[in-house]
């Protein structure tokens, strides 16, 4: 039996007793899955062909607080239904949870049967549906970074999450011995990820206490999203099996690095990569400049679907890795975007603003749109930058909060256009509420600064 299998060697496998549940999953707008965990035998007999959930999925926070101020989800609407659509072509087994097979579905509107314009799955198809009537056919892979902690979920949570204990006591980037500690989890992760059909390729330390990258073959850009977030899922599952907590914060300590997920893309056609030009200068064909371009023309506007949450733009600062221009440059970890493979056949576009904490389809859709525009536009990235990055003069900044990527997501054209302004206006809704509770929210840091100070 295949990790990835067909609907008759699942209904085989049910028969035989090997698969009794079926989890059907859509992806909510914080990049989770949501869902039903099916009795396979009914999976088989009829669940395959659809089931409902309620549209408030795609109107919730990281609490699933029913958050008011959607257009699409509301009281004054009532809180209907979507379809899930289960995408057969997803469908694979879970090897980590024993007897279980996953299917990721789509979102369809109850009554036209159309895709919601907004379910995260819908906004990467959109874009993905644009480049091939352009011609061409997007490959991406995102590299997650996370950190296992000692503790598990629970005893965090009871505790009111208290500074937790890296599984590592010291930096072990790159070290076999050092990260030996944490090699048990993260040999059931490759492992359990690899007999359900994901590509992993390696895990390794990364740059702090307790952190970790583990890192899939690029793929097409709607199945690198898939594989990401069962990634996440996997990695949830597995440390919580071996007592342990993962998190995929952006920054879970103000004097620790932060995660990131780095997106690369590249685009093909007919079966050969068309950023390649093997008689240009680093490789680069002009229509990686103009791509490029247009991610660097956009790169602000974008900012929000890399960086969603107030907590993310602490990881943006200087000598940590996390970039704070957006610039491009040659193999360059400094910079907002960094061209990686010079000269070969592999030459991609690593963007680097990217945190753990994004949504893989929104983050994906949104990195594809602006380069697609630059294309159309056949935009100039302009020159290189090099050296220090950290310490470059008038470039453009990434935005430094959650409010400042708010504005200029509400002000993009380019999004817009490409996703539809309804879709943009909902994820500006999901942003304000961010900011909203930022701001009613009393920190333990307020406290500590100003109970006897202040």
């Amino acid at each position: 039996m295949t990790a990835k299998f067909s609907f008759d060697a699942l209904k085989k496998a049910v028969k035989a007793g090997e698969i009794d549940t079926v989890i059907a999953a859509l992806v909510d707008m914080q990049g989770r899955l949501q869902g039903k965990r099916f009795h396979a035998q009914h999976f088989v007999d009829s669940g395959w062909q659809e089931t409902h959930c309620c549209n408030y999925l795609l109107a919730t926070d990281l609490e699933m607080a029913t958050v008011q101020g959607y257009e699409a989800s509301s009281w004054e609407r009532g809180y209907g239904d979507y379809v899930m659509k289960p995408d057969m072509e997803t469908l694979r087994l879970i090897p980590w949870v024993p007897g279980t097979a996953l299917v990721i579905c789509d979102l369809l509107d109850h009554h036209t049967h159309q895709p919601v314009p907004h379910a995260p799955r819908s906004v990467l198809k959109r874009q993905i549906g644009r480049a091939k009537e352009m011609g061409y056919d997007v490959m991406m892979a995102t590299e997650l970074e996370f950190f296992l902690f000692e503790e598990s979920y629970p005893e965090l949570f009871d505790a009111g999450y208290p500074d937790p204990t890296p599984v590592a006591r010291y930096n072990v980037d790159y070290s076999i011995f050092g990260n030996s500690r944490c090699e048990p989890a993260m040999r059931d992760m490759r492992n359990a990820l690899y007999r359900a059909g994901i590509p992993v390729e390696c895990s390794k330390g990364e740059a702090e206490r307790g952190q970790e990258e583990l890192n899939v073959k690029y793929s097409g850009g709607l199945e690198t999203a898939d594989m990401h977030v069962l990634v996440k899922q996997c990695a949830k599952e597995v440390a919580q099996s071996h007592g342990l907590s993962a998190t995929f914060m952006a920054k879970y300590h103000t004097d620790k690095a932060g995660s990131s997920s780095h997106v690369h893309q590249s685009l093909w056609k007919a079966g050969k990569p068309v950023f390649f030009d093997a008689e240009a200068p680093n490789g680069m064909s002009e229509l990686m400049h103009q791509y490029l371009g247009g991610q660097l023309a956009h790169a602000r506007e974008i900012t929000y679907f890399l960086a969603p949450y107030t907590n993310s733009y602490k990881r943006f600062c200087e000598g940590l890795f996390a970039p704070t221009k957006a610039v491009w440059s040659l193999d360059n970890r400094t910079a907002g975007f960094r061209i990686c493979g010079e000269g070969t056949k592999s030459i991609r576009v690593e963007c680097r603003i990217g945190g753990a904490d994004l949504n893989p389809y929104l983050a994906c859709a949104a990195l594809l749109a602006a380069g697609l525009a630059g294309i159309e536009g056949e935009m100039d990235p302009g020159p290189e930058a090099a050296g220090d990055i950290y310490k470059a003069g008038e470039v453009t900044e990434v935005p430094k909060s959650l409010g400042e990527a708010l504005g200029a997501l509400e002000g993009s054209a380019m999004l817009k256009e490409a996703f539809g302004p309804e879709v943009v206006a909902h994820y500006a809704r999901a942003a304000r509420w961010e900011l909203e509770e930022q701001n009613r929210v009393v920190t333990d840091w307020e406290r500590m600064r100003g109970f006897e100070r202040a």
